[in-house]
């Protein structure tokens, strides 16, 4: 499971890299004075997190065979954040009403030479699809800590009352092995029963 998170982190990784390569907003201007122009923003210029954070899902994807227990669930739940995070930035381009004042505003071009704009979706598709493979990463590494938790239990947790005991009364030998246990509840020997001192187990 954790090898399928893995993957699934290097996927969105790549996808957000593809996203901050191909062409999100264009921005024509026409100032008076020379030829209009058309400046096209990249996902890298029209949101300066998505490489940052694909950087970081490496990294996490390098983290995940390192942790266990509860860093791996914190581990998940900081990529459940970082999947909303970019699945806002991909949508976003979709439902934000204009994007040309903003897009001129990273292009540097004056509003007064601001003559239209227009939006690529493939970008914030792929971004999207980011997202997605990332909530599924860190669904994954959570449903790994919580198979690791239940796999290896507290030492008492499906013992029997005279298990427990046995386990709680240590002495100068050491725990009792749960195979001891069965061995001497096979012989009708109390397990609990070991005085310190004297081998009397068998008497």
């Amino acid at each position: 499971m954790i090898g399928m998170a893995q993957l699934l982190l290097v996927i969105a990784a790549g996808g957000l890299w593809a996203a901050s390569r191909l062409p999100w907003v264009v921005i024509r201007s026409f100032d008076g004075l020379g030829p209009p122009r058309q400046l096209t923003l990249t996902g890298g210029t029209w949101s300066t997190a998505l490489l940052p954070v694909a950087m970081l899902l490496l990294a996490a994807a390098v983290a995940a065979l390192a942790v266990r227990g509860w860093p791996l669930r914190v581990l998940a739940a900081l990529l459940a954040a970082a999947s909303f995070a970019v699945g806002y930035l991909g949508i976003s381009l979709w439902v934000i009403p204009d994007v040309a004042a903003r897009g001129a505003e990273l292009a540097h071009v004056p509003l007064t030479a601001l003559v239209g704009s227009g939006r690529y979706y493939w970008g914030a598709a792929v971004a999207v699809g980011a997202a997605m493979c990332t909530l599924m990463a860190a669904a994954v590494l959570l449903r790994s800590a919580s198979i690791a938790g239940s796999a290896h239990p507290g030492p008492t947790r499906y013992a029997g009352p005279a298990a427990r005991q046995a386990t709680a009364g240590r002495d100068d030998d050491g725990p009792m092995s749960e195979r001891m246990i069965w061995d001497a509840l096979d012989h009708g020997v109390d397990p609990t029963d070991r005085p310190h001192g004297s081998d009397t187990e068998g008497r």
